[in-house]
């Protein structure tokens, strides 16, 4: 702790002044080389890969423990009550503890000036003292080294352990007559020599901390003050007389005062922290509970309350809550119940109109093959009333379907299947119409078996209304039926080159009775349920139906079911935008790369589709959007340019792509 030793460690003497040494230069001058000169950081530029990598090698360790702080606020709180308190501890011990040291420093060099100002003046005293029986005025030394002897002896006899006497020459390079004196095995070089300039060049006494050294091995360094000062032998000769004054006992002082005060911060921080985190717990555990519950009820679970105790404010809110979920359970209940009548009404309407509905079907025969003998007129009205009346049997049937997803009363009948023969069964159905049309099917990837666990009669359903509708709005132009399996899915996607859809209505394609030209009549007879019906078959399975078009450039549906019922899908293995919708092919012409079947495309084809083989699986598919709900459509929505690479290959890698990603 800085502040916290009462004198300057070993080797370090406080009056001298040392240059400032920059922190850090020799890998601050490695660092400079690196940077501007280095090979590494030359590739590690800002957003480089070398500092990419660096972050990622990061980031993944923290990742756990960042997810952890975000989302706890009772480990926010309690983490920074021990932060804070720390700070505050820390803080104040530096506070304390200097005033100590500051105050135990002062009373040493008040009390070691009053015990050096007595010996300073003994020494003068002895000095100025005449000169006994039997002495020599002029000696030769002998007598100023064995008075500086004795004159240290005598000094130091007065404090042992608590100060030392040491007499130097007070003149450079002095023969042995002037060796230094010491007591108590104190090293004269101990003392500073700026001090000893002090003391050479002026007048009165000076003092200083330093460390002691001892020329007994056995003795350890330790931390000093010196007072010393300028005086005369009995010959009249210069020496320095400095007075040492260990500062071991003011050291331990000041150690005992910091660990008392470590120990007693670090109790309050414990402390402190402890009543944070009860005093959060009291205010958490109730929202963490409301939250637990809200989510509770959101999954269904309309029964669950909180449990309050008290009057505070946390029993307010809970109360609260607790009137707001009951609210909420009533109101929903009241919504199942009016959802609950209507699908009745409507599955009762429906069987209750199959009775008359019966009685004019038989009618409506009879009338139907008597109409030779009627007038044009009345022949031609019992040709429509039979046409409508196999349109309301049809509407009736959808209506008793519609019935049983709204009930969830829907059951699948899975088993494994060869999708190819269903699009056969459905291809050979829908080609009276399509010649009637002008239109040819056509069908690609028919190569391999596409095998899935799937309700045959369910998806013959579901590809019967794509390809009947795709017929109907293909404006007598080929439609195409492309089939593919890769990884965990199977996928049929139905192409046509019609008018197409416009943007948004591929969101709206699968609501009941929707239609895109309201105008444009039924030449099939349609009841406007047909793609309601099949998004709820698709989904039953736990696949996807979705939709995809363009103004004047015709559309593109698919379907894509999982290879087995219970496994989730997180790809399709075709993309639902095809390769030749305007787009792709304008960004094909802009790079100059040939289409799949050597030519570029330069208008909306009639005949020209690209066939190609199924996808090789890949390994680790793309998840899902959690946004899109299986079989919900997607949008029309273009592509910014550049997304994707045009190529075949960059085609070919994106054909495991998000499939809900507005392609």
């Amino acid at each position: 702790m800085p502040g916290g030793s009462v004198a300057p460690g070993h080797g370090e003497q406080a009056p001298r002044k040392g240059r400032a040494a920059g922190p850090g230069r020799g890998p601050r001058r490695l660092g400079g080389r690196l940077l501007h000169g280095g090979r590494l950081l030359q590739e590690g530029a800002p957003n480089g890969p070398v500092p990419r990598l660096v972050m990622r090698w990061v980031r993944r360790p923290l990742l756990p423990a960042v997810r952890l702080w975000r989302r706890n606020i009772q480990l926010r709180v309690v983490v920074s009550t021990l932060l804070m308190s720390l700070g505050v501890v820390v803080l104040l011990g530096f506070v304390v503890i200097g005033q100590v040291r500051n105050g135990l420093l002062d009373a040493k060099s008040r009390a070691s000036q009053s015990q050096a100002a007595g010996g300073f003046a003994v020494a003068r005293e002895k000095a100025n003292a005449p000169i006994g029986p039997g002495g020599d005025g002029n000696a030769d030394g002998g007598n100023a080294r064995t008075w500086r002897s004795d004159l240290v002896v005598q000094l130091s006899s007065g404090g042992q352990g608590a100060f030392n006497v040491v007499a130097l020459s007070a003149e450079q390079g002095a023969g042995t007559s002037r060796a230094p004196r010491t007591s108590g095995a104190v090293d004269p070089a101990s003392i500073p020599l700026d001090l000893r300039e002090s003391v050479r060049q002026e007048t009165g006494t000076f003092e200083t901390y330093l460390s002691i050294r001892y020329t007994d091995n056995g003795l350890e360094p330790e931390p000093g003050l010196v007072v010393g000062t300028q005086l005369n032998d009995i010959e009249g000769n210069p020496y320095e007389l400095y007075y040492v004054f260990p500062l071991a006992q003011e050291e331990q002082s000041l150690n005992l005062v910091r660990g008392t005060l470590a120990t007693a911060g670090l109790f309050v921080v414990v402390l402190l922290g402890a009543i944070a985190w009860l005093v959060v717990r009291q205010i958490v555990t109730p929202v963490r509970m409301a939250a637990g519950i809200a989510e509770r009820l959101a999954a269904g679970r309309l029964q669950e309350r909180m449990k309050v105790t008290g009057e505070d404010d946390i029993a307010r809110l809970g109360e609260a809550f607790n009137k707001m979920a009951q609210n909420l359970q009533l109101k929903i209940q009241q919504l199942e119940e009016l959802s609950r009548m209507q699908r009745r009404f409507v599955s009762d309407v429906s069987h209750e109109l199959r009775t008359p509905l019966t009685t004019v079907r038989m009618a409506a025969d009879v009338i139907h093959e008597a109409r030779s003998d009627f007038d044009p007129v009345t022949a031609r009205s019992a040709e429509l009333l039979g046409d409508q009346l196999d349109r309301f049997e049809s509407l009736l049937s959808d209506l008793l379907e519609i019935s049983r997803f709204d009930a969830g009363a829907a059951a699948l009948e899975a088993e494994p299947i060869d999708l190819r023969e269903v699009v056969r069964r459905v291809i050979g159905g829908a080609e009276p119409l399509a010649e009637r049309k002008g239109s040819r099917i056509r069908v690609v990837g028919d190569g391999q078996p596409v095998v899935a666990e799937a309700d045959a009669r369910r998806v013959e359903r579901v590809l019967r209304n794509l390809v009947v509708n795709a017929v109907e709005h293909g404006d007598g132009k080929d439609v195409v039926v492309r089939m593919a399996a890769a990884g965990g899915a199977v996928a049929v996607a139905v192409r046509d080159y019609g008018v197409g859809l416009k943007p948004g209505e591929a969101t709206r394609v699968f609501n009941r009775f929707w239609r895109a030209d309201p105008a444009r009549a039924r030449t099939t007879g349609g009841t406007g349920l047909g793609l309601s019906i099949a998004v709820e078959d698709a989904r039953l399975h736990g696949g996807w139906l979705q939709a995809w078009g363009e103004p004047g450039g015709g559309s593109q549906f698919r379907l894509t079911l999982p290879r087995t019922a219970d496994e989730p899908l997180r790809g399709s293995p075709i993309p639902l935008e095809p390769e030749d919708s305007r787009q792709n092919r304008e960004r094909a012409g802009a790079s100059g790369e040939p289409e799949a079947n050597g030519h570029r495309l330069t208008s909306v084809p009639v005949q020209t589709v690209s066939d190609r083989s199924p996808l090789p699986p890949r390994t680790a598919p793309p998840e899902v959007d959690p946004t899109a709900l299986p079989g919900n459509g997607s949008r029309v929505v273009a592509r910014p340019s550049g997304e994707r690479g045009d190529s075949p290959a960059a085609r070919s890698s994106a054909e495991w792509e998000d499939t809900t990603r507005g392609r």
